[in-house]
């Protein structure tokens, strides 16, 4: 794993859409996908402002989406607004108690709410909102077996926000819908590994350390 990745920086005077380098956006990458399944990213405010968020990606992606923030002040974030009798809703979190995304047979069009962070604050969005705790959960059970990350993942099922709406909308709407938001995630990530490794070797010249 290539733990460099996981050091904060900050990019300066970044794409405001994909938040890289200018030098490295990956723009160009983001799919245009109109899909039937609704995504709803639930974030919090200082997630935006993480260069390895790839959530804020998704929602660029996919054009039947919609990213709700929290944490911004004291009021208590109520999710019931975006519960509709159009789609069958599912809250996508890593619990034992969850249904495996590929048992998943819905009758109607799919709307996923998918909390934008690491494994813990996933885990919490269920008992977070009553509102919503009455919806069925869905998880993804394969694991991530790539070498290199963005984050460090402590779980065998850790995957990345963007990652893991790929698999899911993958088995929801095709394999076509999976493979173009992973290649998007590539892109992130090899954009990441090179402006990191331009960073180290900026530090090393200085004498500084990172």
């Amino acid at each position: 794993m290539l733990y460099s990745l996981m050091r904060k920086r900050k990019t300066r005077d970044p794409c405001q859409i994909c938040f890289m380098h200018m030098e490295r956006c990956i723009c160009a990458f983001i799919p245009k996908l109109q899909l039937k399944t609704r995504l709803c990213l639930v974030i919090h405010h200082r997630e935006l402002k993480r260069t390895t968020n790839t959530g804020r990606l998704a929602i660029h992606a996919l054009a039947n989406s919609q990213m709700i923030i929290r944490g911004q002040d004291r009021t208590r974030l109520n999710l019931t607004s975006i519960l509709s009798p159009e789609y069958e809703t599912y809250v996508l979190q890593p619990s034992e108690a969850a249904l495996d995304i590929e048992d998943l047979k819905p009758t109607k069009p799919v709307q996923l709410i998918v909390s934008d962070g690491n494994w813990r604050q996933a885990s919490k969005l269920h008992g977070r909102h009553p509102e919503i705790a009455h919806l069925p959960r869905v998880r993804i059970s394969q694991k991530n077996l790539s070498m290199h990350h963005l984050r460090k993942e402590h779980f065998g099922e850790g995957f990345s926000t963007l990652e893991a709406i790929a698999i899911t909308m993958g088995f929801l709407e095709g394999e076509s819908v999976k493979e173009s938001l992973l290649r998007l995630y590539q892109a992130k990530l090899h954009a990441t590994v090179l402006g990191r490794g331009m960073a180290e070797r900026h530090n090393e010249m200085c004498g500084t350390n990172a």
